[in-house]
């Protein structure tokens, strides 16, 4: 439900600024019965949500450990109510609605930290990429569920129109706030917090485990370890993120990939694909965002399947380079082919468009979308996670700000050739993977840890065997320079 605010917020503003009521309220009239947004308000409109979450997201970092995963997530739910009324109750004044995603910002970008931790700490290691991923599952039925209630509301005349999808956000909102106090906090913040048979008895329930099974004494012994170890550590300063074993490199690492996932182009279908496939002469602009929204959330079910079947490295590297090849093909062909003036002369130009739009997100729906929380989630000590997870996404949220703000104003400039940027992004993400990320599919985060401490070197990293519980673990996949230092 967490990632199903965060992307019902995202998805919705795109078409409010194709509604009749929300530009005469809050648009700029052109004189004719008319009404339009500047790529100023537009982008202040759309960003200001991306602005919230990032404030939001280094907030949560603290929040979750001082009070915990399970009320950091209710209490943000709650703010987001707050954030939603004020968006609703706005009349005529565009920079309320405005300030209204703002604060609902905050509630969702302490969401996009707490949530994929909770599921992180809590699912068994054979199945957590798979959790963790359907976080991203989540924010592709929110954004369908944003464009659907969008095209069947878009006809209305009254305010109606937009204040209808606007506050079905505060009913997601409602139920997760309330609905995550009927579950266990994180059995590893329950164990760091002395409540041992509270962290057995969670761990052995969704595992489907007897209490005292030998998986359960394993893992409970293994998180043992790990808070020895950081227990005999001097007390832990938010310098160490970056001065911590092997804490720069992964630190870097997340923020790298987290800035990525916004890199790779997807958020400007979603943002201001309305009013972009309107230019394409396609009649009915809502229609073809819902086409959009329909593609991505069907292939993120693809996309949990290639996360429990593939290894992350090479479903990465496919989908950066599979929408790399969409991105080239979509800004030559809008730039060469595609008559701007009258896009309705050169219609096979605008299926072009809209095709390979959607195969660019079935790549990222695949790969990208929900690979990148589960790596990231993955890749961090407990002592450190929260801050660092805090910081990974809010750069997320930054680059988010920074796409939707500044879109406009690039595509005015150069129109389709924006896409080229983002292919030279995906280019580079193919080597950022293929370098420096190790695979961490089916293994415990304890594991996890070992292998960055140890150097594990990404490229044989999948070969990379753990000993037998209280034994050292192995050096596979570890070149023999590091071994010896």
């Amino acid at each position: 439900m967490g990632g199903m605010i965060f992307g019902y917020s995202s998805g919705q503003v795109s078409g409010y600024f194709m509604m009749k009521d929300y530009g005469e309220r809050f648009g700029v009239p052109n004189g004719d019965g008319t009404y339009n947004f500047s790529a100023a308000r537009q982008g202040t409109i759309t960003g200001l949500l991306s602005i919230g979450c990032l404030f939001g997201s280094l907030v949560a970092g603290n929040l979750c450990d001082s009070i915990g995963r399970r009320k950091t997530i209710s209490i943000s739910a709650l703010w987001t109510c707050v954030g939603t009324i004020i968006e609703v109750a706005s009349q005529h004044a565009w920079y309320q609605h405005a300030i209204g995603r703002l604060v609902t910002g905050l509630g969702v970008g302490a969401l996009s930290v707490a949530v994929p931790m909770y599921q992180s700490e809590s699912a068994p290691a054979i199945i957590r990429g798979l959790i963790v991923s359907c976080y991203q599952l989540f924010v592709t039925l929110g954004i369908w569920c944003a464009e659907m209630v969008n095209w069947g509301t878009n006809h209305y005349d009254g305010s109606a129109s937009w204040r209808i999808p606007n506050a079905l956000n505060f009913l997601w909102a409602l139920l997760l706030g309330v609905g995550i106090l009927l579950l266990p906090e994180s059995p590893r913040f329950a164990y760091r917090k002395g409540k041992v048979e509270e962290a057995r008895k969670t761990i052995a329930n969704l595992a489907g485990l007897d209490i005292n099974s030998p998986s359960v004494n394993r893992q409970i012994d293994d998180i043992r370890e790990k808070l020895e170890e950081e227990q005999a550590l001097p007390e832990t300063r938010l310098v160490e993120i970056f001065t911590g074993p092997r804490m720069a490199y992964r630190t870097i690492l997340g923020i790298t990939l987290q800035a990525g996932q916004q890199l790779t182009g997807i958020n400007f279908f979603f943002y201001f694909g309305t009013t972009v496939f309107a230019s394409t002469g396609l009649k009915d602009s809502y229609v073809t965002q819902l086409i959009l929204g329909s593609v991505n959330c069907a292939c993120t079910f693809g996309g949990l399947y290639v996360v429990q079947k593939c290894g992350r490295r090479k479903s990465l590297m496919i989908g950066a380079a599979w929408m790399m090849m969409c991105f080239f093909i979509y800004a030559f062909v809008g730039h060469f082919a595609l008559d701007r003036q009258d896009p309705l002369s050169t219609p096979a130009a605008g299926a072009v468009l809209v095709t390979f739009s959607c195969l660019a997100i079935a790549a990222f729906a695949t790969t990208w979308g929900p690979l990148v929380w589960a790596v990231v989630a993955e890749m961090y000590p407990s002592q450190y996670r929260s801050r660092c997870m805090a910081i990974a996404t809010a750069t997320n949220w930054l680059f988010n700000f920074l796409i939707g703000f500044f879109t406009r104003f690039i595509t005015d400039a150069i129109d389709y050739f924006y896409g080229l940027v983002y292919a030279g992004c995906c280019a580079a993400l193919v080597a950022i993977v293929f370098f420096f990320v190790i695979e961490s599919k089916d293994r415990t985060l304890e594991e996890i840890d070992t292998m960055y401490v140890q150097h594990v070197n990404p490229i044989t990293s999948s070969k990379w065997v753990g000993e037998p519980h209280g034994t050292k673990h192995t050096r596979e996949g570890v070149t023999d320079e590091e071994a010896s230092s």
